[in-house]
Order: C-alpha cells, then sequence, then structure tokens
C-alpha cells in the first residue's frame, strides 16, 4: 500500500524569494499566512494546503522533500519545473 503524506506549500518564481519568505516563516500560521499572500499555486487560497497524497505522486523534486524533511517544520527551497517551493508536512506514514 502506497504511503501518504499531508502538506502544504508556498510556489515562487525564485529562490531569492522563497529563501527571503523561508526567513520569515518560524511556525505554521506564519508558513500560511505567507502562502495566502505570495504562493503562485492555486492552493494559496486554501492556505497552500495541497490536502493528502501518495508518494510518488508529485513531481520527484518535491515527493523526496516531503518524505525527508522534519514534521512542522519549513523547508529549504526545493527548484521543480513549477518555481521554487517551500514545503510544510503535517503528517505522513513512516
Amino acid at each position: 500500500m502506497a504511503k501518504k503524506a499531508h502538506a502544504s506549500h508556498i510556489l515562487v518564481n525564485s529562490k531569492g524569494d522563497a529563501l527571503n519568505f523561508k526567513r520569515n516563516i518560524s511556525n505554521l500560521k506564519e508558513f500560511q499566512r505567507c502562502a495566502t499572500k505570495a504562493s503562485k499555486c492555486p492552493s494559496s487560497r486554501k492556505l497552500g494546503d495541497l490536502g493528502t497524497f501518495t508518494q510518488g505522486q508529485m513531481v520527484p523534486a518535491f515527493d523526496k522533500t516531503v518524505w525527508s524533511i522534519d514534521l512542522n517544520t519549513c523547508s529549504d527551497p526545493v527548484r521543480t519545473q513549477f518555481g521554487y517551493h517551500l514545503i510544510w508536512v503535517h503528517s505522513r506514514d513512516e
């Protein structure tokens, strides 16, 4: 059975923007505020929440980060074909 995770993200155009946002995020509320204000993904309307998804469902670099970072922390910028993501993993099957 595929492992599942619940995560949110902020999607921006540049690594510089992602790093600037990351500097100001120390908790989930700040992450969500930033996602609503700055993310270019439609999930910004849901505080950046991507809901629950299975391992392998997202693009490889994003997927790898979801399964490797500590829970309830903001990831370093992750580059994909869509731009730069900051990822917050709420929960996942271990």
